[in-house]
């Protein structure tokens, strides 16, 4: 099936409502590397483990009222199993509770058809609300890029350039480790893809065991930009994006780069390679 650009446009992807309390919080703390070190009390706050302290990790976000694989839907006439998911950013708009109901909604907001047999771009973003009074968490933005999709025939462009980091050496270097059942804590934050989880899967996508999931990565670099920028203050985390650039392997050890007017990049140390690159930070106002 090939793509109508305007359905597509304009495809009605379903609000999520979900209900988070503690328990998650910790969860998702955990499965993106914060406690590691059981003694760092401004880490154990993000954990669950303080009971004076309690604290949310704001990346949370990017799996709260998480839409499912969509793209799957025949109806998107999208090669959803050719799908790589390019850039993800998000902006925190006010402070996330440490429990509650948030309502989230999830849409297109552009698509790019770079030519036959060169695939497509497909931007979107995600509102996620408070369902008490209404107020806006967080928006969560993305980049999809459909590598089976090119040439039906939609605009092309106009394409978002990446950010650059700078030449000169990083100003702070974070790093950690990724510990190697990490994919298996991470995908209970909704993300269940076998890609992460089955060796037999991985091999016949051409890996030689499980990657790690693209937005655990992108939490284990919010993670060190919530370490270096905030000194582990939430409430000065405002906006990050980022592109990726290849995969991580569970297990690998994590070098975020990081330049003092926010620009990032996070490197598989034990490959030298840049996972997360074009990074962008910005402090709440």
């Amino acid at each position: 099936m090939t793509i109508d650009y305007d359905r597509l446009m304009n495809f009605d992807i379903p609000e999520i409502s979900q209900t988070y309390g503690p328990e998650e919080v910790a969860r998702y703390g955990l499965s993106v590397g914060l406690g590691q070190d059981p003694m760092n009390l401004r880490q154990l706050a993000y954990v669950g483990a303080r009971s004076d302290d309690c604290r949310v990790m704001p990346a949370i976000v990017n799996v709260l009222g998480h839409p499912g694989f969509w793209l799957s839907d025949p109806a998107t006439g999208v090669d959803a199993v050719r799908i790589v998911h390019g850039e993800q950013g998000m902006t925190i708009h006010n402070t996330i509770p440490l429990e509650g109901t948030v309502i989230a909604k999830t849409r297109v907001t552009g698509l790019v058809d770079k030519g036959e047999g060169r695939g497509a771009l497909l931007y979107y973003e995600k509102k996620v609300r408070n369902e008490g009074d209404g107020a806006l968490l967080a928006t969560c933005r993305g980049t999809t890029f459909l590598r089976g999709d090119g040439g039906f025939g939609g605009p092309d462009g106009p394409i978002r350039q990446p950010h650059r980091v700078p030449d000169n050496e990083p100003d702070h270097v974070f790093e950690a480790p990724t510990r190697p059942e990490q994919a298996l804590h991470y995908r209970w934050n909704g993300d269940p893809n076998p890609l992460h989880l089955d060796p037999r899967i991985a091999g016949k996508a051409g890996f030689d065991r499980p990657i790690l999931h693209g937005l655990c990565s992108f939490g284990c670099a919010a993670h060190a930009l919530l370490a270096v920028l905030c000194d582990y203050e939430a409430e000065r985390f405002g906006a990050m994006d980022a592109r990726f650039t290849a995969h991580v392997f569970p297990g690998e050890t994590l070098r975020t780069e990081i330049w003092k007017d926010g620009s990032f990049r996070t490197r598989a140390v034990e490959r030298e390679i840049v996972v997360i690159g074009n990074g962008l930070f910005r402090r709440r106002s």
